[in-house]
């Protein structure tokens, strides 16, 4: 597979989006990068993807979903930075190459490493940036957005302003980041409480997410067959992010998607449901976009795709925007 598409034939599947403007470029990526994290119990591994030309590129700090590590993603990662975005991408504690027992002192708290491994990232970019070879230099440093999938959405999330409500005091503290001036959330949960199964409240006391305060512009993703066990309330309560954020400027629904959407989480990712090429190519193309236009690099783009799905006679999704 390429990062230009997402089949393995390296044709192009049929999807009603635009294909970049900018074409694609190749991509060196190193892995691991290590970053020193005391307290952490261990270091935070890091992979770095970027094109070999270009410079004034933009970062992209995706956050993978829980179990995964900088290993997955690769239709995201990897697409983002044939086409001109640094990708960085940690690997979190609940990773499933790290094996936290159940039982580890910081399992209660691992939404909150998580928040603090894409911090680290933040402070070190210098480091990583110097782990890359023929990358120094060409960062843009005003221009960082934070990505992430289903819990990595959370994590984003709460560098956009998100905050996650302590289930012992019900408070909520500020874990956003100034340097973070756009996000994408991908399948991510919505409110808790009463909208959480008795099994998700008791399991996952931090799925209990206050997005009064998400005020960084953001596009939120979900899939309208996304039916996950932490909730009654089905599909819809993927949508939380967008309607109750007011820094969430679009939403994203596509239509017989599933909580992998098309298989983003990898190539050969065995928890896609769903696998459909065309619905990842989407996906990648109208992030892509957005991104583009919510760091202030061209609007183009972001306006083509939505005249795309507006326009196109067998839509694949739908975009709606406050």
């Amino acid at each position: 597979m390429t990062a230009s598409d997402t089949t393995a034939t390296g044709t192009t599947p049929h999807t009603p989006v635009p294909a970049p403007t900018v074409p694609p470029a190749p991509v060196v990526s190193v892995k691991p990068a290590v970053l020193e994290a005391p307290g952490r119990g261990e270091d935070l591994r890091v992979r770095i993807s970027a094109p070999v030309t270009g410079s004034g590129l933009p970062v992209v700090l995706l956050s993978h979903g829980f179990g995964s590590s900088l290993d997955g993603y690769g239709p995201l990662a990897d697409f983002w930075a044939a086409h001109g975005f640094v990708v960085v991408q940690p690997t979190h504690l609940d990773s499933r190459t790290v094996g936290l027992p159940q039982d580890d002192p910081r399992t209660p708290r691992i939404w909150r490493y998580r928040v603090e491994d894409m911090k680290r990232i933040l402070d070190r970019l210098d480091v990583l940036e110097a782990a890359v070879p023929g990358l120094a230099g060409r960062l843009d440093r005003a221009r960082i957005a934070a990505a992430g999938h289903s819990f990595g959405g959370q994590t984003a999330g709460n560098l956009l302003g998100l905050r996650v409500l302590d289930p012992m005091s019900g408070e909520g503290e500020d874990l956003s980041d100034a340097r973070i001036t756009a996000g994408v959330l991908i399948a991510t949960a919505g409110k808790g409480g009463a909208d959480l199964t008795p099994f998700a409240a008791e399991h996952f006391p931090f799925m209990n997410p206050d997005f009064t305060h998400m005020t960084t512009p953001a596009l939120v993703i979900a899939g309208d067959k996304d039916d996950l066990p932490f909730t009654d309330r089905g599909p819809e309560w993927i949508t939380d992010p967008y309607h109750l954020s007011p820094g969430a400027e679009s939403l994203l629904t596509l239509f017989d998607a599933e909580h992998s959407l098309g298989g983003i989480t990898g190539y050969d990712s065995r928890e896609t449901t769903d696998e459909n090429p065309a619905r990842v190519a989407l996906v990648q193309r109208a992030t892509w976009a957005y991104l583009r236009h919510a760091l202030g690099v061209e609007d183009g783009s972001w306006a083509a795709v939505r005249r795309a799905l507006s326009e196109s006679a067998a839509p694949m999704a739908r975009i709606e925007s406050k």
